[in-house]
Formats: structure tokens, sequence, C-alpha cells
């Protein structure tokens, strides 16, 4: 389960000026769109990617949900290590714990990056905006759904550039 982090809320969303970010990321959906793309031993750079997404606003948090297989404890140490990020394998739907996630940080963020195509987020989508967050959405092109990509606010392709290519020792 998820480790309890405190984040305090934003004095105003007015003031802030869309600073204050949450990422949570469905892993199981970014990593099948990479390997469709580019090939199973494709990966997303975080390293390059969170900071482009971000523009020099705050991040607050960074969720990592996977469902089914472990993660790699690699990646794991890197994102925690790099941008306080937790990892949560979840032994069915990840979805659910990211929307579960999600609404537990409307009032702690401005807002919110996706990464997720995934139209079964679009109802999460338009609650998050009925409450003020801001909402963005980062997924290879192929994968993300057009209604994802026409009600968030603003939509960024992961790209070939994102992600390397891993290599065997």
């Amino acid at each position: 389960s998820p480790r309890a982090i405190s984040i305090p809320a934003p004095a105003s969303r007015s003031a802030i000026s869309w600073r204050s970010c949450a990422i949570l990321i469905d892993g199981n959906n970014i990593d099948k769109g990479i390997h469709e793309a580019y090939g199973a031993n494709f990966a997303l750079n975080y390293d390059a990617f969170v900071p482009r997404i971000l523009k020099n606003r705050q991040l607050r948090t960074l969720y990592y949900f996977r469902e089914g297989k472990s993660i790699s404890p690699k990646l794991t140490q890197r994102l925690a290590d790099n941008y306080f990020g937790i990892t949560i394998p979840c032994h069915k739907s990840a979805d659910v714990q990211l929307v579960i996630s999600a609404i537990e940080l409307i009032d702690k963020v401005d807002t919110i990056i996706l990464l997720s195509g995934d139209v079964d987020f679009l109802p999460l989508i338009q609650h998050l905006q009925s409450r003020g967050i801001r909402t963005e959405v980062a997924a290879m092109p192929h994968t993300v759904h057009h209604m994802v990509k026409e009600t968030a606010h603003n939509f960024m392709p992961i790209m070939r550039y994102d992600t390397y290519e891993i290599t065997k020792k």
C-alpha cells in the first residue's frame, strides 16, 4: 500500500498560477504504447521527460502505478531519488488506485498530469476539472483516445526522443 504523504493545500489557485503539480503514471499503459511503437527493449526516460513536462513548475508528488508484473527496483529507486516518487504495485486494477489518488490530491495541487491516454480516465479528467484542477495528459500519440486529448487542458505526446533502449549487459 502507498505511503501516506502530508501535502499542504495551496493558498489560492489563482495566486499560484498552475504551479503545483502531481504526476500520476499508468505504467502499464505507457509501457505498452512504447513497446508497440519502438519495441519491448525501450522505456520512457523519466530523467528527461519529467522535467520537460513540468516546465519549471513545482512537483508535489509523483505516483507510478503498475498492475500485474512487479515494478523494477531500479525504476522505483530512480523515481524515489529524483522525484520523491512512489511506485505502487497493484494486484488487479491500477486504474482504481490511480483515480483514488487523484481525488485525494484535489485540495493539494493545482495541476494533475496523467501519463495515460486511456479513455477510462475521461470521467476522472472531467471531475478534476469541475473541481478547478488543471488536467494535462501525456501519452504515446497512437494510444491516446481523442476524447481524452480534447478534454484535457493540455496534451503532451511522448516522442521517440523521450525513450531509451534498454541494453543487456
